[in-house]
């Protein structure tokens, strides 16, 4: 299992760029994988971003093997605590994958309308970037994009395509904490 954690990390490096690794150490995250983690990437000179990525959720076999990531515009570390928690949620019975949506039990960043995440593609990263052939697993690297309750209901009733539709149409500033919904 450490090798796996290894390959994702140097997975990560690969597209990502340096990281460090974080931990949160309150609530039930002995339930988690042994060596599960936050890497955190700070910006560098191909993204003005920070981005905050989960590695070791895939270690559970009974589920989806996923690793999620999120942008953030500024270093935002409770971005450490709800990585966790989603992580929490998937491998203690969740088991997320693609295209469904999540809800945070709080905004994104204090006074945000954006309450839940969507995993989606790494439409920013590419292709190459979302499945790693680790072991004897295919890992899929997903994006956790923050998202309103209107969002959420129209992918339910729309379906997810109409709702990435939507995002492409307005050019949705994804980095912004505060945006109004596309829908």
């Amino acid at each position: 299992m450490r090798n796996q954690y290894q390959e994702i990390g140097r997975h990560y490096e690969q597209y990502l760029g340096e990281f460090t690794v974080h931990r949160f150490t309150k609530g039930p995250v002995n339930e988690l994988p042994v060596d599960f983690s936050i890497l955190k990437f700070a910006p560098n000179r191909r993204r003005n971003s920070w981005i905050y990525a989960t590695c070791g959720m895939s270690g559970f076999e009974e589920f989806n093997a996923i690793e999620l990531y999120m942008f953030s515009p500024v270093a935002h570390d409770f971005l450490i605590e709800l990585l966790t928690i989603t992580a929490h949620y998937h491998v203690t019975g969740g088991n997320l994958g693609w295209g469904h949506t999540v809800y945070f039990g709080c905004p994104w960043y204090p006074e945000s309308n954006l309450r839940y995440g969507l995993l989606s593609l790494p439409y920013l990263n590419g292709p190459a970037f979302e499945k790693l052939h680790a072991e004897s697993k295919i890992i899929q690297f997903l994006w956790l994009l923050p998202v309103t309750e209107a969002e959420r209901d129209y992918k339910k009733q729309k379906g997810l395509e109409a709702l990435e539709q939507r995002f492409d149409e307005i050019q949705l500033d994804y980095l912004d904490p505060f945006r109004e919904s596309v829908v």
